[in-house]
């Protein structure tokens, strides 16, 4: 099985995830990386944070010991959002940066995410020249040839200045409720929206080593929505655990999903003339009534495969300006090179304040298509594409939704699992045909 899923490596810290592995990932990152350098004069160096889990302390250990090792100077961030590291590393010009976070997967997960100078993610044949080269023999560098690990105390407020110069309209007079799942944001999130104008209510911004997405964040919607209602916020922002999602609820309540935020986004800069291409990007799992929104407002859609690296792509193939995912991956390319929640979240209370709308208002532009979504667990899920039992039911499916719906099936890249996802005009429709077709797979692959 692939060590590398749809964002870089992930698995219980200490488990499948050991020290062990993440200091071999790291002598091999290293290898393929410099090697592949046009300066081989210089001194390699790279970036290296981590979310809030405890795991992350002996894994940033073993993943600094591997970069030093081989050669490489390490820049020790410490905790900080995964999109920060994309950015310092870009900033610095460094060759490689390492990101330690299982994102919104529960506190006994951790990940190791990888970027490439300029803070990209890993195209996927790195990260097979990176597996394949996995405890290879290599001659060792010694003396004033091996690495330096440097703690950078300033890599912060590098980072909020960032995303400060993407604000142009202050956010005066807007009262924001953030919750920061306990996580990488807990230290960022709350004082860049002070600091853009806004007045900040924060929560699940302690995190203590083991508290990382437990019943809050972008996962558990229920905390910020009772504490928008309880002090009559503007609106509430919900990140995960490493900070590169955000959702949020509006003054009422309601859930605004990674769609409807994109929609937003979109619909504000084709009215400033800043939508380039007049295209916007999304993955296989946007809302149906994200593509009809984006129709009515005559923006192309381009379609990719599920993964922000993916969306990127694409907007580098074609120099398109936005990107995201329902999940609340918000790709904004001229301000950062993967999705970032906090600048996600500053770029919507913008269009609040430069449309005179409310949350509810903005999110209008599109109706959402009741959307049912069953993680069938403990099954084989590289067998997926090869049974015609699931193809035939699955398409048989699609003929009763018509035009009315959709169906996808997907093997999870970061779970053991296959995500079913029916989208129809009434939820009773979406449950019961992806209830059918969640037994059906359990059947054939459990």
């Amino acid at each position: 099985m692939a060590l590398f899923g749809t964002d870089g490596i992930r698995g219980v810290a200490n488990s499948d995830l050991t020290a062990e592995l993440a200091l071999d990932v790291a002598v091999a990152a290293a290898h393929v990386l410099v090697e592949s350098s046009s300066n081989k004069d210089h001194r390699p160096t790279a970036i290296v944070g981590q979310d809030s889990r405890a795991s992350g302390e002996f894994l940033e250990a073993a993943i600094v010991a591997g970069l030093t090792s081989a050669g490489i100077n390490v820049y020790r961030v410490g905790i900080l959002p995964t999109p920060a590291i994309a950015f310092l590393v870009a900033e610095s010009k460094a060759d490689l940066g390492v990101m330690i976070s299982a994102s919104h997967n529960p506190m006994p997960d951790n990940g190791i995410k990888l970027f490439s100078r300029g803070g990209g993610k890993l195209a996927d044949v790195i990260e097979a020249r990176i597996e394949a080269r996995i405890g290879e023999p290599w001659e060792r560098p010694t003396g004033l040839n091996v690495g330096r690990a440097i703690d950078d105390a300033n890599a912060r407020e590098r980072y909020l200045a960032h995303l400060l110069a993407s604000v142009t309209t202050k956010l005066d007079g807007l009262t924001v409720v953030v919750d920061c799942a306990n996580g990488a944001s807990s230290k960022v999130a709350p004082e860049a929206l002070r600091r853009a104008g806004a007045k900040v209510i924060s929560l699940s911004d302690h995190p203590d080593g083991w508290n990382i997405n437990e019943n809050c964040g972008s996962t558990h919607l229920e905390s910020l929505r009772a504490k928008v209602l309880e002090t009559g916020a503007d609106i509430g922002i919900a990140h995960d655990g490493d900070a590169d999602r955000c959702l949020a609820v509006d003054a009422d309540g309601n859930d605004i999903d990674g769609d409807q935020i994109l929609a937003v986004l979109a619909v504000g800069l084709k009215s400033r003339g800043l939508l380039r291409s007049n295209s916007v990007v999304g993955t296989v799992m946007s809302n149906l009534g994200f593509m009809k929104a984006m129709h009515e407002a005559k923006i192309d859609v381009i379609t990719t495969a599920v993964g922000d690296r993916y969306v990127l792509e694409a907007m580098i193939d074609s120099d398109f300006v936005i990107g995201g995912e329902q999940s609340g991956h918000v790709i904004l390319r001229d301000h950062a090179s993967t999705g970032d929640g906090i600048l996600t979240a500053l770029a919507f209370l913008q269009e609040m304040k430069i449309s005179g709308k409310n949350a509810a208002e903005l999110t209008s532009v599109m109706k959402r298509f009741p959307q049912i979504l069953i993680n069938v667990k403990n099954v084989a899920k590289d067998k997926l594409a090869e049974s015609t039992v699931i193809a035939q039911a699955a398409s048989e499916a699609e003929a009763e939704l018509g035009d009315s719906g959709r169906i996808l099936l997907r093997a999870s890249g970061t779970e053991p699992l296959v995500r079913v996802m029916v989208e129809a005009a009434s939820s009773e429709i979406a449950t019961k045909i992806a209830e059918k077709l969640a037994a059906i797979i359990q059947k054939e692959l459990g």
